[in-house]
């Protein structure tokens, strides 16, 4: 299984080169929400055509159980199940924008192509598959070929290896998939680079923008200076300042802006004293516990026991800062550990060296029942005691008899079941040469270790971690009383007016979205997202519990704002701050009007200066003394010549006015190849934004909140 362990080795990064590949084809989650539903439901639509609920949750499930397999976990959390899901949702409309646009065009991408790229072994996906010489890490061509052979005969191969050759087929189709539409986005991409052309005029022009360098003295004066009351700006302005930016306020889809208030449910000072209550007689039973694991378990701690010993650092801090302190055998605690709040005690059983890394080899045994299965075993074990070549051996039954390393870090800290449990502790306590013939379930495995390394004091704890948890009736004390005040306050004006006296704290977002996946970023909040945007204005919600069930709330809509252009109103705050700075500006280099030197700037009141060097054409211009990046002063510098005091020149947060002092190119010589080279990677980034374009145009709907 040496193929599917590499995935695994390789999981983040191929699921980072996935994530990456320009539009990948993914998928990954599981069927609840809509399985009430009856008939098609749609949940979204790109460029008029719809995606159904089920065919959307047929590419997550899929890309789930990709990474599932590169993680090797065999289930997924919330938040790694809502992250697959937004990534297959824009990885579908990526996908869809590109095929409209490339059907247009005529680009496709054909087998023979697909193949040419297997055969060339370069592309990112292949070089991150598990079909890779194990000398040179090239992906390997032949090593794929020989699977797929394998995995066209699945149904002829031995029982116990027809559920790996499925997970890897499963796998390889989703890369196949992925490559493909990978590549026609990488030509569609292409096509527009192109059309962005680099040019020998245009590489000096670039190669003098990075390389000339200007040493500058300047003074300032910030727009701070000018006080706002000073200031005046009419609606007129507003107006005239929106109209000319009108685009840059336009927005694709419907918002809201709301207010809610998020009841955070938390422990009384009885719940806090019957925890420590609880974990003291538990602390005193420590010592007397027979089954150990059994005991833990029903304390209730966080903190599962471990039939190893372990490195303590694998521990909580709290915990692992206190074991050298207690003798083996000495139960310790109660205890609070502020960091967690929990209440804590522990006993520690064991301190023992053991290796950190084992060198191991092994051959899996597998029969038609349990006892042909032993009776092969033991004839295996047999052989091999009586001198028998391991990896011949191990040849004969379809496994390579390789050695690998087995590290503390892929066991320690981690849910062990028994099997896993006997496993490793077999390996821990192993002699090296030493053969074991382990009995695991349906299997029996063969083991030998061969070398042990970085040996270290490892421990083996009972720890009884119990966090401190609100109760049933504090959680009842808080609903009753929440419960009551949102059946007296059902208007958005009785919330605002009331919540503040009534204890409560009125929160608000603008411009919530319905592909945001928790309102207030509290989990849980589908029911009151699907509400918010059922609404109409001035509406309140009924409360709602979530959370991890520590959570009540309550939302109200203020205001919806629609697809299109947004409203003056809300960015007027907006406008009159940037009015506000350009009427300052005007003031400010009025009063410079004539200035000929920098000392003539510096003796004006509120004026700063300071001296630059290295400033380029093409970066911005960080300035100390005003804390900005201003674009604009490189610009102007590149083309002042030395020791002429420049014009006032209008910044983010101040007017300045420059002499340059010196002007140098720095020692890199021009190569108009690497330059052009370089302007080219610079067309693809941005070509790449053209999907922004596209998205705009194709009028996306996602309704996804509705049933996910």
């Amino acid at each position: 299984m040496a193929t599917l362990q590499k995935i695994r080795n390789r999981g983040p990064l191929l699921v980072a080169v996935i994530g990456i590949a320009l539009f990948a084809f993914v998928a990954g989650d599981a069927w609840k929400a809509i399985q009430p539903h009856q008939g098609r439901q749609d949940i979204g639509e790109v460029n008029g055509e719809t995606i159904s609920a089920q065919d959307y949750q047929t590419l997550v499930d899929e890309y789930s159980e990709v990474i599932k397999l590169s993680q090797n976990v065999s289930a997924l959390n919330d938040d790694q199940l809502t992250q697959i899901k937004d990534q297959v949702w824009q990885t579908y409309i990526n996908n869809k924008l590109i095929e409209a646009e490339a059907k247009k065009l005529g680009l496709q991408v054909s087998d023979a192509e697909i193949l040419d790229v297997i055969e060339q072994g370069v592309h990112p996906l292949l070089m991150q598959t598990p079909f890779n010489n194990p000398q040179t890490g090239a992906f390997d061509k032949d090593m794929l070929k020989k699977f797929l052979v394998d995995y066209e005969n699945v149904d002829q191969l031995p029982a116990q290896y027809k559920e790996y050759y499925m997970k890897m087929g499963a796998f390889w189709n989703f890369i196949e998939k992925t490559l493909k539409e990978s590549l026609l986005a990488e030509k569609y991409q292409n096509l527009i680079a192109k059309s962005l052309i680099s040019n020998p005029v245009a590489a000096e022009d670039a190669f003098a923008a990075r390389t000339q360098q200007t040493d500058v003295l300047l003074a300032a004066i910030p727009y701070s200076s000018v006080a706002d009351s000073t200031i005046t700006v009419s609606s007129s302005d507003i107006k005239e300042r929106y109209n000319k930016n009108k685009e840059a306020f336009k927005q694709l889809t419907e918002t809201r802006d709301i207010k809610y208030i998020d009841v955070l449910v938390t422990p009384s000072e009885a719940d806090r004293a019957d925890v420590l209550t609880e974990v003291t007689e538990y602390a005193n039973q420590l010592a007397t516990a027979t089954d150990m694991a059994s005991f833990i378990r029903s304390t209730g701690s966080v903190i599962p026991f471990t039939e190893i010993a372990i490195n303590k650092g694998v521990y909580p801090s709290d915990i692992a800062t206190r074991i050298d302190s207690v003798k083996v055998g000495e139960v310790y605690g109660p205890y609070y550990n502020q960091a967690d709040d929990s209440y804590n005690a522990m006993q520690v059983l064991k301190k023992e060296a053991l290796a950190d890394s084992i060198q191991f080899r092994m051959i899996q045994v597998y029969a038609e029942n349990a006892d042909k299965t032993k009776t092969l075993a033991d004839s295996i074990y047999t052989a091999l005691q009586k001198g028998a070549n391991f990896v011949e051996l191990a040849k004969i039954y379809g496994q390579t008899g390789e050695s690998n390393w087995l590290t503390a870090r892929s066991y320690e800290g981690a849910t062990l079941d028994a099997d896993n449990a006997k496993y490793i502790k077999a390996l821990v306590n192993g002699k090296k040469n030493e053969l074991t013939n382990l009995e695991l379930g349906q299997v029996n495995v063969i083991l030998q270790v061969l070398d042990k390394k970085a040996v270290k004091d490892k421990y083996q704890i009972a720890v009884i971690k119990r966090p401190v948890e609100f109760s049933k009736e504090t959680y009842n004390k808080a609903y009753n009383e929440f419960s009551q005040f949102v059946a007296q306050n059902t208007t958005l004006e009785k919330l605002v007016e009331n919540a503040e006296e009534s204890g409560y704290r009125l929160l608000e977002r603008a411009d919530f979205r319905n592909n945001e996946h928790y309102v207030g970023g509290v989990k849980g909040t589908r029911e009151a997202l699907k509400w918010v945007f059922e609404a109409k204005e001035g509406e309140v919600s009924p409360l709602y519990e979530c959370g991890n069930n520590d959570h009540m709330m309550v939302v109200a809509v203020e205001k919806i704002n629609p697809a299109g252009y947004r409203d003056i109103n809300s960015v007027v705050d907006m406008l009159s701050m940037e009015i506000r700075r350009e009427k300052k500006a005007e003031k400010i280099l009025a009063e410079l009007n004539g200035v000929t030197s920098i000392e003539q700037v510096k003796g004006m009141a509120n004026a700063v200066s300071d001296t630059i060097k290295h400033i380029t054409f093409g970066a911005p211009t960080f300035v100390g003394v005003t804390r900005a990046s201003e674009p604009t002063l490189g610009a102007v510098a590149s083309k002042n010549e030395v020791n002429k005091v420049s014009a006032p020149v209008k910044g983010n947060t101040a007017v300045y006015v420059m002499q340059v002092i010196n002007k140098e190119n720095n020692a890199e010589e021009f190569n108009a190849k690497n330059e052009e080279n370089s302007l080219s990677m610079m067309a693809t980034r941005y070509a790449s934004s053209f999907i922004n374009d596209l998205y705009e145009k194709a009028k996306v709907k996602d309704n996804r909140y509705l049933y996910f």
